[in-house]
């Protein structure tokens, strides 16, 4: 009996050290911080807000195995609307990037890297559009959530959010998140 344990304990044993040392993928940023609230340049221009509309800096490492693509969503799940607010959908973000500079999500100035398709926003356009909070309605939470795909994905032209987050969702291999706030009094 022994015998058997030994056999299984010590593969048990080197496959949970190989794990515990792997890096796993972490989303980072000079311009926003988890728990933190983000500047007016993260604020949008319209529905009231007078704001930058600039997405922010994103990075990231620790890329897992079998990585084809990324995709990058930013959600506020405490809109008023009873489903949340998509900010941002981009995907196909090719495998070999790990930044999106300051801006990137203005497609008509800064645009993305080559293959990726940004879906539109809960605005109605395509890119980033950033936090515009209904005045007094508390703080709202951002969701910057990095995915790491397993493919990349091919979406019809008129994608909705709900369904570009269930393709994601299905061919994420790992995710990361910053969780940023913002507020209007």
């Amino acid at each position: 009996m022994r015998h058997i344990f030994a056999k299984i304990a010590l593969p048990l044993t080197i496959m949970m050290s190989g794990n515990a040392i792997a890096e796993s993928l972490t989303l980072s940023s000079d311009d926003i911080v988890s728990g933190q609230y983000m500047n007016k340049a993260q604020e949008f221009q319209g529905f009231g807000c007078q704001g930058g509309n600039s997405s922010p800096q994103l990075s990231w490492s620790g890329t897992p195995n079998g990585t084809k693509a990324f995709a990058l969503l930013v959600h506020d799940p405490d809109a008023p609307t009873g489903s949340g607010w998509w900010h941002w959908q981009v995907v196909n973000i090719p495998e070999n990037v790990n930044s999106l500079p300051a801006g990137a999500g203005d497609i008509a100035n800064k645009p993305a890297p080559l293959g990726v398709i940004n879906i539109k926003n809960d605005y109605g356009v395509e890119g980033f559009g950033g936090a515009c909070p209904p005045k007094g309605h508390g703080t709202h939470r951002y969701r910057f959530t990095l995915h790491a795909l397993s493919k990349k994905l091919e979406l019809p032209d008129d994608a909705s959010g709900a369904l570009t987050g269930y393709m994601v969702n299905a061919h994420s291999l790992e995710s990361s998140t910053i969780e940023a706030l913002y507020k209007r009094d």
